[in-house]
């Protein structure tokens, strides 16, 4: 697979010389539900050094992203306009958002494109044929670009016309810094991942990560369970959860991963103490042993006991890959465990991955030494996960053979 850097090296350095060249990015950056403001920028951060390195190589740059899933005629609240107006604040450009991403107006902005003058095309799921991975859709985009580039790692495992069916008809295509920089991250603990390696996955159902789990089952050496999935196989052991979240139809399941991790000789780490309350609501919690939860309580993060065990198996983890917090984190009484593990990741000696979403999430909140300790914090939870799993991403399939 070829990387920008790679077509801007072709023709004596002048590759993507005033060629436009369009970049995927992924700017589906949350927005306040009140005021519609970006509360979080950091996907159109990380996505400025593929932008920038086009731009200095004299390429005409266009962006496409989708944000939100728009209703069908709908498009109050998701314009990109937002993320262009951010994108010119951070870097001092001109941001040309056209009325739409295909047609004759995105294709005038692109033709009077100046240095310094970037083109950002609307919401790409304004049009239905987007997430269709439409051929004919993604022919249209094709007619804005001489050079195709992926960057949206967030987005790649969805095989939609931006991601999938547009490369495929473009001739030179590549990957950005950042798909780049995910794919060997994730790569180091896909395929054959330092030992001892530790993974840890937390979040609410069993149901969502089964997939996650088998394979990290095939690789891992400790295999740390947290979050509310926690509660599904602490009940599979006959704990008696009392108003706990318990998928009840995956009993047998965590049952049988039980089995398997004693078979294949996986320490399996599950809460010996859990931080109970009588609902999401409360401002306070108490600590109770697993096996000890109070009738009319719920299990609302891990206990102090359970996060000394997890450290332990941290500090001596030469590999380690999280995804999903260990309690209800957004809620300061219930964040103790998954604060704290993101605080002991981030000082360890072994290469440590964050897999994106709440995850990724609490590690910020954990605040800015601990989002520094972390070897790689990727910006896709679905794709990352996919990944691990073992599965093709048809946005990174759509580049191999380029």
């Amino acid at each position: 697979m070829k990387t920008i850097a790679d077509l801007a090296a072709a023709d004596d350095g002048r590759g993507l010389a005033n060629k436009r060249v369009f970049i995927r990015v992924d700017f589906n950056v949350p927005l306040d539900k009140k005021t519609g403001a970006i509360t979080d920028d950091a996907r159109i951060r990380e996505a400025l050094p593929t932008i920038r390195f086009a731009m200095e190589k004299g390429a005409k740059v266009v962006l496409a992203s989708h944000m939100g899933r728009p209703k069908p005629g709908k498009k109050e609240g998701l314009s990109l306009e937002i993320c262009g107006a951010r994108l010119a604040e951070l870097t001092g450009w001109e941001v040309h958002v056209p009325e739409d991403c295909i047609g004759d107006a995105p294709k005038k902005v692109i033709q009077d494109l100046r240095p310094n003058q970037v083109c950002l095309l609307e919401n790409l799921r304004f049009h239905p044929e987007e997430e269709a991975d439409d051929e004919a859709f993604a022919r249209e985009l094709a007619e804005l670009c001489d050079i195709y580039v992926d960057d949206a790692f967030g987005a790649v495992h969805r095989a939609h016309a931006s991601v999938h069916a547009l490369p495929l008809q473009v001739r030179n295509r590549a990957a950005g810094f950042l798909l780049e920089r995910e794919l060997k991250a994730l790569g180091r603990v896909v395929h054959n991942p330092e030992k001892p390696f530790v993974a840890v996955l937390g979040g609410a159902k069993v149901s969502d990560k089964i997939d996650v789990v088998e394979s990290l089952l095939a690789k891992c050496d400790v295999l740390v369970i947290g979050g509310a999935m926690a509660n599904t196989f602490l009940a599979a052991q006959g704990k008696k959860m009392q108003k706990s979240l318990v998928e009840q139809d995956k009993l047998p399941l965590a049952r049988t991963i039980i089995e398997k991790a004693r078979d294949r000789k996986v320490k399996l780490l599950l809460p010996v103490d859990l931080v109970v309350a009588e609902g999401v609501d409360a401002s306070s919690g108490t600590v109770v042993a697993s096996d000890a939860v109070p009738e009319g309580q719920m299990a609302l993060d891990v206990g102090p006991k359970t996060v000394d065990l997890i450290k332990k198996e941290l500090v001596k983890a030469k590999t380690v890959f999280w995804n999903g917090p260990m309690g209800l984190f957004e809620t300061k009484a219930f964040a103790d465990g998954t604060l704290e593990v993101a605080r002991a990741l981030a000082k360890i000696d072994g290469f440590t991955v964050i897999g994106g979403g709440d995850s990724a999430a609490a590690v910020k909140v954990a605040g800015e030494d601990v989002v520094k300790g972390i070897d790689h914090i990727s910006t896709g939870g679905g794709a990352s996960l996919e990944l691990i799993e073992g599965k093709k991403l048809p946005g990174v399939a759509a580049l191999e053979g380029a």
